[in-house]
C-alpha cells in the first residue's frame, strides 16, 4: 500500500516537472538566443552566448522600437480603461435593469462575437477612410483610429454581466434608500466592489491590445506610428532575418505585460472565477 502511493506521488510529481519544464522552455530559449547571433539560434544554441550588446545595437539602429513601445503604450492604456468603463457600464445596465428588448440586444451582441475580425477588415476600413474625411484627427493612419473598434467588446460586456449576477442586489437597495441615483450606484457602490472583474478585465484588455497586430497593420500607414508588433514584424522581413535581434525585441516588449499581469495576478483570478461562477 505504501508503495502505491509512493508510485503515484512519484507519478505525480514527474508529471508536475515535466509540464512545467514544457511552459518554461519557450521562455528559456527566448532569454538564451538574446545573447547568441542569428545562426546559433537557428542552430537551437540552448546555451548563453556573449552576443547581447551587439543584438540591442541591431535592434536600436535598425527599428524605432523605443517610438513603438510608446505608441502602443498609449493604445493599450487608453483603450483599456475606455473598453473597461463602457463594457462594464453595459454589463451592469443588461444585468441590474433587464428587460425584454435588452435580452435581444444581448443575444445579439453575444451573437456578434462570431464574426470573425477578418470579415470585418474591409468594411471598417472603408468606415474609416470616411471618417477621415470628416475627423481626420480618428481617421486612418491615427493612433485614435487603432483604439476606436476596440472602446467596446462584446467578450467584456458578457464578462461583466456574469459577474455582475454575483452583485449584491441589497447593496444597490441601500443605495437608493440613501438617495443615490442610478448613476451614483455605478460609480460608487458597483465600481468599488467589483475592482477585482476590473482588474481582470483590465488585464485581459490591455494585454489584447498591446499584442494586436492584424487591425493596426490594416490602418497604420507611418512607421512613426507603428505599435510593436508591427515593428518587430519589419524587423523579421528581409531575406536574411537577424533571429537574436528579434528575441531580444520580442524580450523586451514582453516586459510591460508580463510585470502587469504578475502585479494584478490575485485580482486577475479572483475575477475570473467570479465570471466562471
Amino acid at each position: 500500500m505504501k508503495n502505491q502511493i509512493l508510485m503515484k506521488k512519484i507519478l505525480m510529481y514527474a508529471f508536475i516537472i515535466v509540464t512545467c519544464a514544457m511552459f518554461f522552455f519557450p521562455f528559456y530559449f527566448l532569454m538564451v538566443s538574446v545573447t547568441n547571433p542569428s545562426i546559433d539560434v537557428t542552430r537551437g544554441q540552448l546555451l548563453p552566448g556573449s552576443h547581447f550588446m551587439e543584438n540591442l545595437r541591431t535592434v536600436l539602429n535598425t527599428t524605432d522600437i523605443v517610438n513603438a513601445i510608446g505608441n502602443s503604450s498609449i493604445v493599450a492604456i487608453g483603450q483599456t480603461f475606455i473598453a473597461i468603463f463602457i463594457s462594464s457600464l453595459a454589463g451592469y445596465g443588461f444585468e441590474v435593469h433587464p428587460s425584454k428588448g435588452k435580452e435581444i440586444v444581448y443575444t445579439l451582441i453575444l451573437g456578434s462575437m462570431m464574426i470573425p475580425f477578418a470579415a470585418l477588415m474591409v468594411p471598417l476600413f472603408r468606415l474609416f477612410g470616411m471618417i477621415s474625411n470628416v475627423a481626420p484627427s480618428i481617421g486612418i493612419d491615427t493612433l485614435a483610429g487603432v483604439m476606436l473598434p476596440y472602446f467596446s467588446t462584446a467578450f467584456l460586456i458578457f464578462f461583466f454581466r456574469q459577474n455582475a449576477k454575483m452583485f449584491s442586489k441589497e447593496l444597490l437597495e441601500a443605495g437608493r434608500i440613501d438617495g443615490l441615483s442610478e448613476i451614483g450606484l455605478f460609480f460608487r457602490v458597483f465600481m468599488p466592489t467589483m475592482k477585482t472583474t476590473y482588474a481582470a478585465a483590465g488585464i485581459v484588455t490591455f494585454m489584447n491590445s498591446w499584442n494586436n497586430y492584424l487591425w493596426p497593420l490594416v490602418i497604420l500607414q507611418n512607421p512613426r506610428n507603428y505599435t510593436v508588433p508591427l515593428v518587430i514584424s519589419a524587423l523579421g522581413s528581409g531575406y536574411t532575418p537577424d533571429y537574436g535581434a528579434i528575441m531580444l525585441a520580442i524580450l523586451i516588449t514582453t516586459i510591460p505585460t508580463a510585470l502587469i499581469f504578475f502585479l494584478l495576478q490575485k485580482y486577475f483570478v479572483a475575477g475570473m472565477i467570479g465570471s466562471i461562477k
